[in-house]
């Protein structure tokens, strides 16, 4: 069948929740995929930032099997080997103590972080313009866009927005009332926006000033997308709450809520659940995803080649600034034409995002090689001339 006979089915069958779909894919290996005519694209998007190890990853394919065929699903009135090493090991990577909470995805990663920030006895939350924390009612009400929020209100909680990157306006917002602040290291659904230096620490210093917990989003930039295991790495900090999910199963779905000191007892028996999450099939298939990244060096090939990306774009006459650290990488254009980009490369075979009408974004696997690299700089260096032209 082709990808017409496909995206007509689809119409017959699937919630429009999404809009028409950019095309039919069927296969994939590397970074890589092709569609159901055969066409073969190079996946700058990685699934959102999803696809860690690109896609068909044996040691993603052999953790899977072989935890299939072992133990597959159990409820969580028992645990499993994974499940106990994966929290182990995420602690170990983020650098303390404290407790996990496995759910399917980022969004249930940060429903669980907002009921956690409901047992300080606490209910008002700060949040920063521009976020995307989820879609569910209760992420989405820490979600910045008005079209996202709108359409469902009144949604849960008691927001504050604040600009993001503005300690100013952060110091003015919080009070002894609040429950947390909650940010983004770097926003990836704004465009790979990346605040000023010193940014978190404030963040830092001013909820332990109130007695706020500090809550980061790294479900986009965990686990080396930006060539650190966590974005807010090199800014020293300690947060309270960390989430993440996206990268860390390698398209296997898990994400987590990670508590950190006296944060991990927030949440108590009875007080939340889940039938699906920390799975051993998922957290086999994350613990795979971790040891990959280690095993071949995939932090360092991260910053390398995203360096390469922003190098080799930034000089562009379209092109008015290259954002982002590691493989998480924004491109500002100097006209609203980012989804002509969009399109032209694609049809180049080349697969990326427009995330505002003047960004671009890239999220490709962290094994995405300079000769790759090297040949998409090429194509979109050509399609930026050619909507400029």
């Amino acid at each position: 069948m082709t990808v017409d006979d496909w995206m007509e089915r689809y119409q017959g069958a699937v919630m429009n929740t999404f809009g028409p779909p950019q095309g039919v894919l069927v296969r994939g290996e590397g970074a890589y995929v092709w569609d159901a005519d055969g066409t073969r694209y190079l996946d700058l998007l990685g699934g959102i930032a999803v696809n860690a190890l690109g896609h068909g990853h044996p040691a993603i394919l052999d953790a899977v099997t072989r935890q299939l065929g072992t133990l597959g699903h159990i409820s969580n009135f028992f645990t499993s080997q994974p499940q106990v090493e994966l929290a182990e090991k995420l602690l170990d990577l983020v650098g303390h103590e404290g407790r996990v909470f496995f759910t399917n995805s980022g969004t249930e990663a940060n429903e669980a972080g907002f009921k956690a920030t409901r047992r300080t006895g606490r209910t008002r939350v700060v949040v920063a313009e521009g976020s995307f924390h989820g879609r569910t009612m209760g992420a989405l009400a820490l979600t910045s866009k008005e079209a996202y929020r709108a359409p469902f209100e009144p949604l849960p909680g008691d927001v504050t927005w604040v600009p993001y990157g503005d300690v100013v306006a952060l110091e003015a917002a919080v009070d002894d009332t609040v429950a947390a602040v909650l940010l983004e290291p770097i926003q990836g659904e704004a465009g790979v926006v990346v605040p000023p230096d010193g940014y978190l620490r404030a963040a830092r210093d001013i909820t332990t000033q109130h007695g706020a917990l500090l809550w980061l989003d790294e479900v986009q930039t965990g686990i080396g997308r930006t060539g650190a295991w966590f974005a807010h790495a090199e800014s020293g900090i300690v947060p309270d709450l960390v989430t993440v999910a996206k990268g860390l199963g390698g398209g296997i779905p898990i994400g987590a809520c990670i508590a950190l000191g006296d944060a991990g007892s927030l949440l108590q028996p009875g007080n939340h659940g889940t039938t699906f999450g920390g799975n051993p099939v998922a957290t086999a298939a994350a613990l795979a995803v971790i040891a990959t990244i280690e095993s071949e060096g995939l932090l360092d090939n991260a910053l390398r080649i995203g360096d390469a990306f922003r190098d080799g774009l930034a000089d562009h006459p379209l092109v008015t600034q290259t954002t982002g650290r590691g493989l998480l990488v924004g491109i500002v254009l100097a006209a609203p034409v980012a989804a002509d980009v969009q399109q032209a490369a694609l049809a180049a075979g080349i697969i990326l995002n427009n995330a505002t009408p003047d960004r671009l974004r890239l999220a490709p696997p962290l094994i995405l090689t300079t000769e790759q690299a090297e040949h998409a700089v090429a194509v979109l260096r050509q399609m930026l001339d050619e909507v400029t032209a």
